[in-house]
C-alpha cells in the first residue's frame, strides 16, 4: 500500500507557495503593497495576458474605495491580502473574472498559486457566513487567534464549517466500480462519494454511499488519502476497498449510470488534481 503522505494535492496545506507563512487572524496589516488575491462574488479575478496571476502592489484603483482588504500572510516579504468587490463592480480589459473551480478544471493557475486561491475563497465564504449569528441575530465578532467568531449578543460560539465527505475506489479483481452524474461532461465518470450523516462514522459513511448509488456492498475498507475542497469547505476523504457482494442498481435520484471497467479500458476522469482522479492513477490506471 502506498505511503498516504505522498497525497499532496491542490488546496491541500503542502501545495501553498513556498515561502508562504499564514498569520494569525485578527493581527494587524503591515502595509504597503503585496499580493491581492480579489472575488467579485463567486469569481476569481486575474489577469488575463502575461505575467503574474493576481494583482500586486497597491489596492487597484478601479476597484471600490470602500472594499476593505483582509491580509492572511506574507509571500516574498509582502503581504498577502484577500479582498471582494461589489458583484456590480466592472472588469477593466486586461482582466478575466471566473468561478475558481472553472480556474482549476482549465490549468490556468499552478497548483501553489490555485492552493493559495483556494484559501482565500474558503476565508471569503466563512467571513460572509459568521458576520450574523445564526442562533439569534447578533453580529458576532472574532475570537483572538483563530477564524472563529462569538457572538456579542447571546455570547455563542462559531467556528468554520468543513463537511466530511467520502470517496470509495472500489475494486473487484481487475475492473473498477465507476459512477457518472447527469452533469458531468460527456462520457466522464468518477468513483462513489456522498457526505457523513449524522451519528455517522468514516467508514460507515464510505459503506453507505456505495452501497446506496450503486447496490454494491464492500470489505476491507483502506484509507488512502484526503485534500482540502474549497468548494465551498468540504473534506474529501479517499478509501479504496474491494467487492464484497451484490449487484448494480443504480440510484437514479443522483446518478445517470453506475458500472464495472476493466482497468485496460477507464473512460475519461476528472484532473489527477482531484482526489477523485489521483486515486484512479494510483490505485487504478498506476495499479
Amino acid at each position: 500500500m502506498p505511503d498516504t503522505e505522498s497525497a499532496c494535492l491542490p488546496f491541500n496545506a503542502c501545495a501553498l507557495p513556498d515561502g508562504f507563512v499564514s498569520l494569525k487572524p485578527g493581527q494587524p496589516d503591515p502595509g504597503g503593497p503585496g499580493t491581492w488575491i480579489v472575488f467579485r462574488g463567486n469569481d476569481l479575478i486575474l489577469t488575463a495576458e502575461g505575467g503574474a496571476p493576481f494583482m500586486e502592489g497597491d489596492t487597484p484603483i478601479w476597484i471600490d474605495s470602500h472594499a476593505d482588504g483582509l491580509v492572511i500572510g506574507r509571500l516574498k516579504d509582502k503581504p498577502v491580502r484577500i479582498l471582494e468587490m461589489d458583484r456590480d463592480t466592472a472588469i477593466p480589459p486586461g482582466y478575466l473574472a471566473e468561478p475558481l473551480l472553472y480556474t482549476f478544471f482549465r490549468g490556468r493557475l499552478p497548483d501553489d498559486l490555485l492552493t493559495l486561491a483556494g484559501l482565500a475563497q474558503q476565508i471569503l465564504e466563512w467571513e460572509r457566513k459568521s458576520a450574523v449569528c445564526s442562533l439569534c441575530g447578533g453580529q458576532t465578532g472574532r475570537i483572538t487567534g483563530t477564524w472563529g467568531k462569538r457572538c456579542d449578543n447571546c455570547g455563542h460560539e462559531h467556528f468554520p464549517h468543513i463537511h466530511p465527505c467520502t470517496l470509495v475506489l472500489v475494486r473487484r479483481g481487475n475492473e473498477l466500480l465507476l459512477i457518472r452524474k447527469p452533469e458531468w461532461p460527456p462520457g466522464y465518470y468518477s468513483i462513489p462519494s456522498g457526505f457523513c450523516d449524522f451519528g455517522e462514522s468514516l467508514e460507515e459513511c464510505a459503506q453507505r454511499e456505495v452501497e446506496e448509488e450503486t447496490g454494491i456492498r464492500i470489505k476491507n475498507l483502506r484509507y488512502v488519502g484526503s485534500q482540502n475542497w474549497p468548494f465551498p469547505g468540504q473534506m474529501m476523504i479517499g478509501f479504496v476497498a474491494e467487492y464484497a457482494g451484490g449487484e448494480i442498481v443504480v440510484d437514479r435520484t443522483e446518478l445517470e449510470d453506475a458500472a464495472w471497467f476493466g482497468l485496460d479500458a477507464l473512460p475519461p476522469t476528472f484532473s489527477a488534481g482531484s482526489i477523485a482522479g489521483w486515486m484512479m492513477e494510483r490505485f487504478g490506471r498506476g495499479a
